[in-house]
């Protein structure tokens, strides 16, 4: 795959430009991040509001990404105690039709599909775990998908915002999601973040292929 040179100015720019977003993002979002705290606390108060989980950060550095909470609090330990669902969940691109997963709560199902549930990422951004613009975070299992070209996938941070949920999110499956990202990592630039930006507005606009 021929790889689109990255300019040190553009990879300067671009973390201004995810340090600036992050701080206007926790600032402005403040009461929208209250609110859906003390909702998800009202409907669970012995379950933490934020979700933590272990993703694959750029250059393979492990790092903790942070969301609402969608899901019960032991959703990982439920999922991997019934083998068959587990391979159903790998078999289906890592993830699992609504009605048939049992993790995901009814709160849940509602601030997935309005992306709400993603927000508290901006944490992430700021600290340089992720992008405002780049490949999904993917958990250590997914790896393989990537085979020879796993390299060249990490070697970009991770973003909020990527060409796999502009072109379509949950509804593309591996290996068609591999091709989607190694796109983006080939052609990644300044206007090119700024056209999968507006893509994804309307995506998430459409709620298109939100879990």
């Amino acid at each position: 795959m021929k790889i689109k040179p990255k300019h040190k100015s553009y990879l300067v720019a671009k973390r201004l430009i995810d340090v600036v977003f992050a701080l206007l993002g926790l600032i402005i979002l403040s009461p929208m991040f209250l609110i859906v705290f003390v909702i998800l606390k009202i409907d669970s108060p012995a379950s933490p509001a934020f979700f933590k989980q272990e993703r694959v950060g750029r250059y393979g550095k492990p790092f903790a990404i942070y969301k609402f909470r969608s899901m019960v609090p032991n959703a990982e330990a439920i999922l991997k105690a019934d083998p068959e669902l587990y391979q159903k969940y790998v078999d289906n691109g890592y993830k699992l039709p609504k009605k048939e997963d049992p993790r995901i709560t009814s709160l849940g199902v509602f601030l997935r599909r309005s992306s709400i549930d993603e927000l508290p990422q901006f944490w992430n951004m700021l600290r340089g775990d992720m992008s405002l613009v780049g490949p999904r975070p993917i958990v250590t299992e997914e790896l393989k998908e990537y085979g020879d070209q796993v390299d060249l996938f990490l070697s970009v941070r991770p973003g909020a915002l990527g060409l796999w949920q502009a072109s379509g999110r949950s509804l593309i499956e591996y290996p068609e999601r591999t091709k989607i990202e190694l796109e983006y990592v080939a052609n990644a630039g300044f206007w090119y973040d700024i056209g999968i930006v507006f893509r994804n507005v309307i995506a998430i606009f459409k709620s298109e292929g939100a879990y």
